[in-house]
């Protein structure tokens, strides 16, 4: 007689606890968000603490966390459940995430005004046309569709628009050393900014307005 084979051990709570996350990443793939809420209510708290570990600073490493959940939602399908572990594979982005965050910062100014060419004309925040900073899963996505649409806003902008904004509002120059650093009058880079943030909002209205049809429709 062929002796029996020994009994599978049986399931502990972590082969439960990976089959789980397992499941929730293949919704995900499929562009489930309840599951991807879900699987952000499971594991952010872990892949949280990695990140701040790497960038000490938790107001970054909030922001972090939120680039992570944005790459996991994209590239969901990308993750094998035969070649490992989803928690292992998450925490590796995040790593990758927050050392790459450090390295862009170790690359900027060390200071930089929200504000910058905003010294005599009443033209409002860029941030106010940013991709609000929100906690929940679900507004992570909308997030990342704003930051979309702003990308393709600022692409439609004359090279000059583009330009005088990044200064003004990027690296937080004023008018006066805007048009040093480009080498144009003062009155044309104030002309190209003021009329670059018109443009800018118009552009991000019209993409909010089709958002919201999409919505109604769907």
């Amino acid at each position: 007689m062929t002796p029996a084979d020994p009994p599978a051990p049986p399931p502990t709570p972590q082969s439960f606890a990976d089959a789980r996350l397992a499941a929730l990443m293949a919704g995900v793939a499929a562009a489930d968000r309840r599951a991807f809420d879900e699987l952000y209510r499971s594991t952010s708290a872990a892949l949280f603490g990695t990140v701040l570990r790497i960038c000490r600073d938790r107001g970054q490493a909030e922001e972090v966390l939120q680039e992570v959940y944005i790459t996991v939602w994209r590239r969901a399908a990308a993750f094998d459940a035969a070649q490992g572990r989803v928690l292992p594979w998450l925490t590796a982005i995040a790593r990758h995430r927050a050392i790459d965050a450090l390295r862009h910062q170790a690359s900027q100014p060390a200071t930089v005004s929200r504000h910058g060419g905003l010294d005599d004309d009443e033209d409002g925040d860029l941030l106010a046309l940013m991709p609000s900073d929100q906690p929940g899963p679900l507004d992570l996505l909308d997030n990342a569709s704003r930051a979309h649409a702003l990308e393709r806003c600022m692409g439609e902008l004359s090279h000059q628009q583009r330009s005088s904004l990044a200064l003004a509002y990027y690296q937080g120059l004023s008018h006066a050393e805007v048009a040093e650093h480009m080498r144009q009058p003062l009155g044309s880079v104030k002309s190209w900014v003021r009329r670059g943030l018109q443009s800018l909002r118009l552009c991000l209205d019209r993409a909010a307005q089709r958002v919201g049809a999409m919505g109604r429709v769907a």
